[in-house]
């Protein structure tokens, strides 16, 4: 079975400083995800220098195909000295996991890696090797969907030292929250924000460190099918939206007269609800067979906004109550962050004069420049995005 693999993070930056001293880079290739989490040696724009270095040039290499001595030793050539610590090295974890469930773990300096298995930690067996005068742990392992992964930094584990704890959180207090945590909550984003927010709380909002928490979770693949628009020709009707019931996964369609092709194609009553949860965003409707029914471009913008709003790094507890809300829009978004790894567009293209700028050309409407948005957003949250135009 082939698996997707959800990432999220979330850095606290060491306060008073703009810049953080912790880097993560995760990069998707056709059959794997590489996640680099750094930790420049000190804060501040020294330590993000070195951080951003250490996780790119080892993504890169890694991608590439280099092994990861390779990687390393490019490391230890490139980072410059620190003239007080003669140390030349920011510390880092690289999770490799292929879509067949096979993990692969590196480690340097950073605190471990905590693996979760239903609700309890699975203690990994490492290897010990030399690496130009370094020591670097190797993992490997096999994951399965409903398993969680944490990597951390170290400000992690420091927090709250000499304030609300005497020697910091430590790793065993970390791994006993987010252990417990995977049991309520089961989307790599909340956990991500949950942690990171536990951790500023123990800092009481002035972390001594940047801190930073990444979290993995595998799932099996879920395709969510969208159709919205109706096609350019009307004869086209019926292909769209066999096509669109066709492809296994979850449906959902945008639209008031997308709505009405599908329920005179396959027969069925189009319902609309009568309860406006939000002003702003017109009510869901109901098909029987469809996941979701939304209205269009009000729904689709707002869509973008709330997913643009957690990219931004600055979700927080309350950006999920808003999530959690019963309106068209936080209803599509919920699905799409939290329980898509593939979205399928079924594009119409005929144009809705309703829909038209007069400031764009007039073969691109609202809509369909929504649509783009909207899947250029959802690949950079990782997700896979296929189009279909009619």
């Amino acid at each position: 079975m082939k698996m997707h693999v959800d990432m999220a993070y979330r850095s606290l930056n060491k306060f008073g400083e703009e810049l953080c001293g912790d880097k993560v880079v995760i990069t998707r290739t056709d059959d794997s995800v590489i996640a680099v989490l750094a930790d420049g040696l000190g804060s501040g724009v020294k330590a993000n220098i070195l951080s951003t270095l250490t996780s790119t040039i080892i993504s890169t290499m890694l991608n590439e195909g280099a092994t990861v001595e390779q990687a390393v030793e490019t490391i230890v050539r490139t980072l410059p000295i620190c003239n007080v610590r003669k140390l030349a090295y920011s510390t880092f974890s690289v999770l490799q996991i292929q879509e067949n469930g096979e993990a692969y773990l590196v480690e340097f300096d950073n605190p471990a890696c905590m693996f979760i298995r239903d609700g309890k930690l699975v203690e990994l067996n490492p290897e010990y090797k030399e690496y130009s005068g370094k020591t670097v742990s190797e993992s490997r392992f096999t994951v399965r969907p409903g398993d969680v992964i944490g990597l951390i930094s170290d400000g992690v584990v420091y927090a709250g030292v000499g304030n609300l704890l005497n020697f910091g959180w430590s790793w065993e207090n970390v791994a006993a929250w987010l252990t417990k945590a995977t049991l309520k909550e089961n989307s790599a984003p909340r956990l991500a924000v949950a942690l990171s927010q536990a951790v500023n709380e123990l800092y009481m909002e002035k972390p001594g460190d940047d801190s930073t928490v990444l979290i993995a979770r595998v799932t099996p693949r879920v395709v969510v099918n969208m159709l919205a628009g109706p096609p350019k020709n009307k004869e086209d009707d019926a292909r769209i939206v066999r096509d669109f019931m066709t492809s296994p996964g979850k449906r959902v369609v945008c639209g008031g007269t997308s709505a009405n092709i599908v329920g005179r194609v396959l027969n069925r009553k189009v319902e609309t609800s009568l309860q406006y949860i939000d002003p702003q965003i017109p009510p869901v409707g109901y098909i029987e067979g469809i996941d979701l029914v939304t209205e269009g471009v009000l729904t689709l913008s707002r869509t973008v906004d709330i997913l643009k709003e957690y990219l931004s790094h600055e979700a927080d507890a309350f950006y999920f109550h808003k999530l959690d809300d019963k309106n068209g829009a936080a209803l599509l978004a919920k699905l799409l962050l939290e329980s898509c790894t593939t979205l399928k567009v079924f594009i119409g293209t005929a144009i809705n004069p309703a829909h038209q700028d007069p400031g764009l050309p007039s073969d691109l409407s609202i809509k369909l420049k929504l649509i783009n948005e909207l899947c250029s957003v959802m690949e950079r949250l990782g997700k896979r995005v296929e189009k279909a135009f009619y």
